[in-house]
C-alpha cells in the first residue's frame, strides 16, 4: 500500500506575489489570480507516491496503462477548473467555443493554441509561471489519493461526471446524455478541490503520448519527441470507459475538437 500524504507539506513561499486571494479550506491550500476581474483558482498538491496507470484487472481497460508507482518530488500548483471561456476571451479578445457561457470551460483549442494562450499570459504575469500539467502531475491530481477506475470510486453516473450517459462504463446504469458542456463547477469535486477532470473536456496535457513504463518513475517528463500530444479525462460526448483515470488519449497538438479544453498548472 502506498502511503498518500496530502496538505502537510506547505511550498516554500505562500501566499506567493501573484495570489489576489488565497487560503486554507477542508481541501487544503489554495491561491488565485485575477485578471481584468476573472478569477482563476489553483490547488496546491504536495509531492507524493501514488499509482499511474490501471491494474490488469480492471474493467475495460486499454494496453497503454500500464499499473506502475510513480514519484513526484515536488509539489505543484494546478488549476481547480479547467479555462472557463471567460479567461479566455479577457486574454485572447475571442471565443471559439461552440456553447458559449462565460463559466462553461473553453473548447474547441488544440495543443498548440492553449501552449498560445499561456505564453500571451506568462507575457502579462510572468510571474504566473503558467504551463500545462504533465501527464503524471493530471493523473496524480485526477485520482486524489484513489486506485479506482474513478476518483468517486468504481462507477459514475451523470449527476457526478458529464458524459453521454447511454454508454455506461462497465455495465453501469444509463443516465443523462447532455449533449453539451456545463460549467466549470456544475458538478461535485474531487476529494482534492478539483473539479470535473473526469468528463465535460478533454483536456491537454503537455506530454507528447509514448508507451508508458511499468517500472517505477520519479519526476516523468514523457517522451522527448512524439506525433501526438496527451489528453486526459474524457468529455461531455464520450462513453464512460474513457472518463477513467487511467485513460490516456493521443492526438494531433493542431486538432481543435468541440470537446477539446485545457486546465493549467505552474512551473518551477
Amino acid at each position: 500500500m502506498i502511503n498518500i500524504r496530502k496538505h502537510t507539506i506547505f511550498p516554500e513561499e505562500f501566499p506567493e506575489s501573484w495570489a489576489s486571494d488565497w487560503g486554507e479550506d477542508e481541501f487544503g491550500l489554495w491561491m488565485a489570480f485575477t485578471y481584468k476581474g476573472v478569477r482563476q483558482a489553483f490547488r496546491w498538491c504536495e509531492p507524493g507516491t501514488f499509482l499511474m496507470g490501471s491494474p490488469e484487472d480492471e474493467p475495460e481497460r486499454d494496453d497503454d496503462e500500464p499499473q506502475h508507482e510513480v514519484t513526484l518530488t515536488k509539489g505543484f500548483w494546478i488549476a481547480g477548473t479547467t479555462v472557463t471561456q471567460a479567461l479566455w476571451q479577457v486574454v485572447m479578445g475571442e471565443n471559439p467555443s461552440r456553447f458559449q457561457g462565460e463559466e462553461r470551460p473553453v473548447e474547441t483549442v488544440s495543443w498548440e493554441d492553449a501552449q498560445a494562450f499561456i505564453s500571451k499570459m506568462n507575457g502579462l504575469k510572468a510571474e504566473l509561471k503558467l504551463c500545462l500539467p504533465t501527464e503524471a502531475q493530471w493523473e496524480y491530481a485526477c485520482r486524489a489519493g484513489t486506485t479506482t477506475p474513478f476518483s468517486r470510486g468504481d462507477q459514475i453516473d451523470s449527476s457526478l461526471v458529464n458524459f453521454d450517459g447511454n454508454y455506461p462504463y462497465n455495465n453501469g446504469q444509463h443516465s443523462e446524455y447532455r449533449e453539451q458542456t456545463v460549467d466549470v463547477k456544475a458538478l461535485p469535486c474531487n476529494d482534492w478541490g478539483l473539479y470535473q477532470m473526469h468528463g465535460n473536456v478533454w483536456e491537454w496535457c503537455q506530454d507528447w503520448y509514448g508507451d508508458s513504463s511499468p517500472k517505477p518513475v520519479t519526476d516523468p517528463q514523457g517522451p522527448d519527441t512524439g506525433d501526438s500530444r496527451v489528453l486526459r479525462g474524457g468529455s461531455w460526448i464520450i462513453n464512460g470507459r474513457n472518463c477513467r483515470s487511467a485513460f490516456r488519449s493521443p492526438d494531433d497538438p493542431s486538432l481543435r475538437n468541440v470537446d477539446f479544453g485545457f486546465r493549467l498548472a505552474r512551473g518551477h
